[in-house]
């Protein structure tokens, strides 16, 4: 299956419902009023587009629906797809193809980050990429664990320490042996933290400079988001990208949602790149994310 047939599958439950308000919106008829803005902008909202967002592509359709003197409302679903991808924050750079680069996953436990370590290190290898995996989740014996399949199955070496070893230091041995391998893309893996721990996000801080400092490549650190959470994951990425100067973010699970519009709040609000987006189990259901591709599945389909 073709990659955005999967991405238009995946987000089916916010298209679904995004779909059934703007069909009571149609029903009231076709005037462009006030009264279809102001319905329109809090159907957005209710898509977890936030209100910041909302209000731009409100306005920016209203405008160019005057301009181009729209005949009805139908005609200004042709504009939404446009104003939709216009709210994403474009990344400079890819750090999992401009190489060499290492890659710091952050998140709070259960949003995916080792599984989306696993699946990028496979990808990459499968390119063929000299790719390296460290373990830096030194607090939860599954997170090796799990990464040692991912690392079997590609053929990726993983660097790691006992249980309850400081992180920073692994991170530190991860760089060193990918100097001596000639690793080009570096993933390192870390344990998830709430973002209201500020002991466990002071280690992380710790965590993230030492690496900065350390690395003799380009450093990104990235935030894996579980979609699910909503509006929740959108107060996590803030706390997050406040302590941690992220550089972008994966969502993971919007198949498990009917708010996919929380990927336009949280690129919109922090204007963070969005690297990749997950819609289900597979490796290729984890891909680059096009911001045109992901409007246009969200409104249409």
């Amino acid at each position: 299956m073709a990659w955005f047939d999967k991405l238009s599958r995946g987000l089916s439950n916010t298209r679904n419902s995004f779909t059934e308000s703007m069909n009571v919106l149609f029903r009231r008829g076709p005037k462009l009023d006030e009264n279809f803005y102001d319905d329109l902008e809090e159907t957005l909202i209710l898509g977890d587009m936030g209100f910041q967002a909302a209000e731009d592509i409100v306005a920016s359709v209203r405008d160019t629906a005057r301009r181009k003197a729209l005949p009805d409302a139908q005609a200004v679903m042709d504009l939404l797809e446009d104003s939709i991808a216009q709210q994403f924050k474009q990344a400079e750079r890819d750090p999992f193809t401009d190489l060499p680069s290492l890659v710091l996953f952050v998140g709070i436990n259960g949003a995916g980050k080792t599984t989306t370590v696993g699946k990028l290190a496979k990808i990459a290898k499968d390119r063929g990429d000299a790719v390296l995996i460290g373990s830096a989740d030194t607090f939860r014996a599954a997170a090796i664990e799990q990464l040692d399949i991912w690392g079997e199955r590609a053929g990726v070496e993983i660097v790691k320490r006992e249980r309850g070893a400081d992180p920073a230091s692994v991170c530190y041995d991860v760089i060193q042996r990918g100097e001596e391998t000639g690793a080009q893309l570096i993933l390192i893996d870390t344990s998830g933290r709430l973002h209201t721990s500020k002991d466990l996000m002071r280690e992380l801080q710790k965590v993230v400079n030492v690496t900065r400092k350390r690395s003799g490549i380009p450093v990104s650190v990235v935030l894996v988001m579980d979609a699910t959470t909503g509006q929740n994951g959108l107060q996590q990425a803030r706390e997050f990208n406040k302590s941690l100067d992220l550089d972008g973010v994966i969502i993971t699970k919007l198949d498990g949602t009917a708010k996919g519009g929380i990927a336009v709040a949280v690129s919109r609000e922090l204007e963070l790149p969005i690297y990749r987006i997950g819609v289900g189990e597979s490796i290729d259901d984890l891909q680059a994310f096009d911001a045109h591709e992901f409007a246009r599945a969200l409104i249409t389909g």
